[in-house]
């Protein structure tokens, strides 16, 4: 892994402005079932209308950039219930809200460089990534270490091979756990061990937690449990959201906790150019992290369409149950690359999905990991999961047909081309 001062980082546009590019010249072929935009489609939980009712009156005040205590001292409830914080996080020390993760992750980054003040400045971020990882990169002027994640590393990076001439220069990792898109979850040994090279080189961690309550079986482990053990939140900063966990993508409401010096300084910032979360929709967040009963049900609907996956793709695609998210990471190189299976599955199936390598930037020798796959957001209702994956599979049928039926039943896969 080596430092990229590649100048198109992040310029592509996003996933979907490519998208809609790639798919412009494109008619479905059947009915169409889109499973491209992670955006939750389960109820929205049935108290939140009321709250909001309720403090409607309070939407003509400015928000305090810090929250409400009531708030503050709520989310140190629920890290501490979730994660076993104890004192490590409380109402007054390391909580701020969030106009939803993406802002703090994008803000985040400005903070960083400006705190430790490193010559050449580098952010470290595991590919795949998000795209508020790399904009706030490019906006704090720092330049992108992209580390591969392989299927090979559990779509985690191997942190030995880092160079430590780059982790002396860096000044944060941008790290998702459980990871979007691949839904694989780091466990606490990981996250100690990344916290140790982070405390030794100086850097921050921001640990993207937003799919934290969006699991198969087993919690995810987060990065202040093992915090935890060492008595000290200094260089972690978690994310979270009600986005994904409460199906409350529209409220914008989430928070970061961690670090207190980093957030004692950050909210000064803050409060002159970061967006302030509405009173009202602060009392609906209380409402919704006091409440697991719906996010228990969230939790069982998203489950109830992996068994839909593990019984259709078993054997297919290199699927293996990711252990949590919402996501499919689908290896379709043995009928051709991402782009092309994406163009082809809606031309002839009427399914929207995501090339892996919208989600991905391209690795300083010109790869990029995200070739072979393409990404399914299971936020359908059941019976249009179970749909779309067979139309899927019996898409991939064809072409393998079609590849056999070619002189010598052994020509390359199709390939979607630059777009």
């Amino acid at each position: 892994m080596t430092a990229s001062g590649n100048r198109s980082f992040g310029s592509k546009g996003t996933a979907f402005q490519r998208l809609h590019q790639l798919l412009a010249d494109t008619t479905p072929g059947r009915d169409a079932i889109n499973m491209s935009i992670g955006e939750p489609q389960h109820s929205v939980p049935d108290f939140i209308a009321g709250i909001l009712s309720d403090k409607a009156n309070l939407f003509n005040k400015y928000p305090p950039i810090s929250g409400l205590p009531e708030y503050r001292e709520t989310v140190a409830s629920w890290l501490n219930k979730r994660y076993g914080t104890g004192d490590l996080i409380t109402a007054d020390k390391g909580v701020l809200p969030l106009s939803g993760t993406r802002e703090g992750l994008f803000f985040g980054a400005l903070e960083a460089r400006r705190r430790l003040s490193k010559d050449n400045p580098v952010i470290l971020l595991p590919n795949p990534l998000y795209a508020a990882y790399a904009a706030g990169i490019v906006a704090a002027g720092c330049e992108p270490a992209l580390i591969d994640a392989p299927a090979s590393q559990n779509f985690f990076p191997d942190f030995d091979t880092l160079d430590k001439a780059v982790l002396d220069r860096t000044v944060a990792i941008y790290f998702a756990s459980p990871s979007n898109p691949q839904g694989a979850v780091f466990d606490l040994v990981q996250w100690a061990d990344l916290i140790e090279r982070a405390r030794t080189h100086n850097f921050y961690i921001f640990a993207d937690e937003c799919y934290s309550e969006i699991y198969r079986n087993t919690p995810p482990p987060g990065a202040l449990e093992a915090a935890r053990e060492t008595g000290s939140a200094d260089k972690v900063l978690v994310f979270h959201s009600l986005s994904k966990r409460s199906n409350l993508a529209g409220l914008r409401s989430g928070f970061v906790a961690g670090d207190p010096d980093f957030l004692a300084n950050w909210v000064q910032f803050r409060n002159m150019a970061a967006p302030q979360v509405p009173i009202p929709a602060q009392y609906a967040a209380i409402a919704a992290l006091e409440d697991e009963a719906h996010v228990i049900e969230n939790r069982r609907l998203y489950n109830q369409k992996y068994a839909i996956a593990d019984r259709l793709l078993a054997g297919r695609y290199a699927y293996q149950r990711p252990e949590g998210g919402f996501f499919l990471w689908l290896d379709v190189s043995a009928f051709g690359d991402g782009e092309a299976i994406t163009k082809a599955l809606w031309h002839e199936e009427g399914v929207k999905v995501v090339p892996g390598a919208f989600l991905s930037e391209d690795m300083p020798d010109g790869s990029n990991p995200g070739t072979p796959y393409i990404r399914l957001a299971l936020v359908n209702t059941p019976e249009e999961t179970e749909t779309a994956l067979a139309r899927l599979n019996a898409l991939t049928d064809r072409l393998a047909g079609r590849l056999a039926d070619r002189p010598g039943g052994s020509a390359q896969p199709v390939s979607g081309g630059n777009s």
